[in-house]
């Protein structure tokens, strides 16, 4: 039914999810009142290009890993 390296990988991926998570929440500061102002920053284009285009292939890596990696064994 199920095997050990699908059970380690389901239990690596819940592993990482919940801790990423918990991890980014305790590091964000927590104010009452807003005394700064945000200030836009312009980012190169083809730093933005590159942000979406990594971002897209961690989409794809990942759609890959549960969806048909899984139907190869």
């Amino acid at each position: 039914m199920f095997s050990k390296k699908m059970l380690w990988g389901n239990l690596a991926g819940l592993i990482f999810l919940t801790g990423t998570s918990t991890v980014a929440l305790a590091e964000m500061p927590v104010h009452s009142e807003q005394n700064s102002q945000f200030h836009y920053i312009e980012q190169p284009l083809g730093l933005k290009v590159g942000v979406a285009i990594a971002g897209l292939a961690c989409i794809g890596l990942e759609l890959w890993w549960f969806l048909f990696y899984v139907m190869d064994e």
